[in-house]
Order: structure tokens, then C-alpha cells, then sequence
């Protein structure tokens, strides 16, 4: 059994308490956050990083890199911890995907990174977008290498495959939590029909990623149990980040997790097969999303 340092846990008050030190994030500045914000506004596009109030915004956006969200800013799920609304969308934009690729053209990403909300209602679960977005970035980039953090296709498979045919290098979808966990923080998901869609994705010949948050309430022994279960499923990349509560309306963040737990994590995933661990208190899904190829 691995010893673990003391984490701080947060108040069962009302009023959050205030976030350790190394949940200090830089304020958004500089030329190239301000000429990320106006391509995005111009183009009338969305972002994970605005709709999900992501610490990092201010160092990607500083570094000329964003994170886009098609198929609108309205999910059909109702998660727990995420900040992105949610409802039935009223938008389906077929010209989105000329939107981005040519947003990703101006703005000369390297590597790009897509996501999108859930759109649930939609019978092939929005995958026709994400096919012609992943096309025309790559007729008009060639050289941007795409990583897709997709959504719960529902195990709708013909629609998985056609989300994650049109060329991209990493396909992505994120665990989020444990399972105990998973009625409490994605009560619209199942846990091994996510663990299939990352299996499939595998075996359809791409590099494969996911994500879990901490902080919610796990054990280490049930971050190590999904470590094995996302291994035993063909996952290569594995994000670890703190949880951060967006509003008083969403769960409470259980502990804040010290940067020396992540490391063990890290650690700990490398030592199980996994490629690549990003793990720290700040890691998201497409943080440092080039290395990950």
C-alpha cells in the first residue's frame, strides 16, 4: 500500500474555502490571448475552454491554442460536475465545420483539438459535423495534426465510426470518475459502455485517450481500479486533474488533491501500460494535447 500525503479537504459550509496555492492560475493577457478571443467571436465559434470555465484558458489562449466545441453550446446531458448548459439544442449549424477549419488556418495550430456537447437527440448522435469538421480541417491544413475528445455516442457504433473516420491522429473520451462514482457525476452514462467506446476505438486503429477528475470522493485503490479497467481496454493516454467546482449548483468538491498525489498517479499509470500520464492538479482533457501524439 502506497502511503499517500494529507490532502485539504473543503468546508461543508456554504461558503467554498479558499483553493490551495497550487490552484493558482495566471489572468488572461497578452497579444495572442486577445487575437485567440477575437478569431473565436468573428467566427461565431464555441470553445470547451469558455463554456467550461477552464483554469488554463489564459496560457493556451497565450499560446495561440484552443480548444473548439461543435454541435452548438447546449448539452442534452445533465452531469454533475460540468459547466457547459444544458437542454434541448435548438442549433444544428451545417456550417460549422468550414468555420473552424478555417478559424484553425488563421490562427496556424499546429495541433488542434475538438470537442463537442452531446447531442443525444440526434439519431447519429451529431457525427456527420464531426466527420465534414475533421475533413476540411484537413484539406485546408494538412500539416494540423487533430486529436477528437468525443462524446457518449450511446452505443451507437455505426455513428462512433463515422465520428472517428476522417482522419484525426487521437480519439479521446473521457471516464470522468470511478464508477461508484458514476450515478453522482454522469447519471446519463454507463461506465463499461464508456470503457467499450474507447475498446472499439482501438480496434479501429487509433491512438486512444481519456480523462478522470479527482477530488470528487474516490479512493486510490478505485483511481488505480480504472487505471487497469481503461489499460485492459486499449486506452494509450491518460489525463488526471483536480475537480474545481463551477458554481453552487454543482457537487461539491470533495478534497483538493495535493500535487504529490498526482505525481504518484502518474507514476502509478506509466508502471500499468500506460503511453503517456498527464497528471496535476491543473491538467484538463486538452492541456499539452501535442504531446500526447
Amino acid at each position: 500500500m502506497v502511503e499517500l500525503p494529507v490532502v485539504s479537504k473543503e468546508s461543508t459550509e456554504p461558503t467554498r474555502t479558499r483553493k490551495p496555492d497550487w490552484l493558482r492560475v495566471k489572468l488572461p493577457m497578452g497579444e495572442n490571448y486577445k487575437k485567440v478571443r477575437s478569431l473565436v467571436d468573428e467566427y461565431k465559434l464555441h470553445t470547451i475552454c469558455q463554456s467550461g470555465n477552464c483554469p488554463n484558458m489564459g496560457e493556451c489562449w497565450g499560446e495561440g491554442t484552443a480548444t473548439f466545441m461543435i454541435l452548438g453550446n447546449t448539452c442534452t446531458r445533465s452531469c454533475s460536475f460540468c459547466a457547459v448548459k444544458t437542454g434541448r439544442p435548438n442549433e444544428y449549424d451545417t456550417d460549422e465545420p468550414r468555420r473552424v477549419a478555417e478559424a484553425i488556418v488563421l490562427m496556424q495550430v499546429k495541433h488542434a483539438v475538438i470537442t463537442s456537447v452531446n447531442r443525444d437527440e440526434l439519431a447519429d448522435r451529431g457525427a456527420e459535423i464531426w466527420y465534414q469538421t475533421v475533413r476540411l480541417v484537413k484539406e485546408a491544413s494538412p500539416s494540423t495534426t487533430i486529436e477528437t475528445l468525443i462524446p457518449d455516442t450511446k452505443a451507437n457504433w455505426e455513428a462512433l465510426e463515422r465520428m472517428i473516420s476522417a482522419g484525426q491522429e487521437v480519439v479521446s473520451h473521457n471516464m470522468e470518475t470511478v464508477e461508484r462514482l458514476y450515478r453522482k457525476v454522469r447519471p446519463q452514462a454507463k461506465y463499461q459502455r464508456s470503457l467499450e467506446q474507447i475498446q472499439r476505438t482501438k480496434d479501429y486503429g487509433k491512438r486512444t485517450k481519456s480523462g478522470i477528475m479527482v477530488g470528487l470522493g474516490e479512493t486510490q485503490e478505485e483511481v488505480f481500479k480504472i487505471m487497469d479497467d481503461l489499460v485492459a481496454h486499449g486506452c494509450d493516454v491518460l489525463t488526471i486533474g483536480q475537480y474545481l467546482q463551477p458554481t453552487q449548483m454543482h457537487i461539491a468538491v470533495a478534497e483538493f488533491v495535493h500535487p504529490d498525489v498526482f505525481a504518484l498517479y502518474q507514476e502509478v499509470g506509466l508502471s500499468k501500460g500506460f503511453k503517456f500520464v498527464e497528471s496535476g492538479p491543473l491538467v484538463r482533457s486538452s492541456y499539452h494535447a501535442e504531446r500526447h501524439l
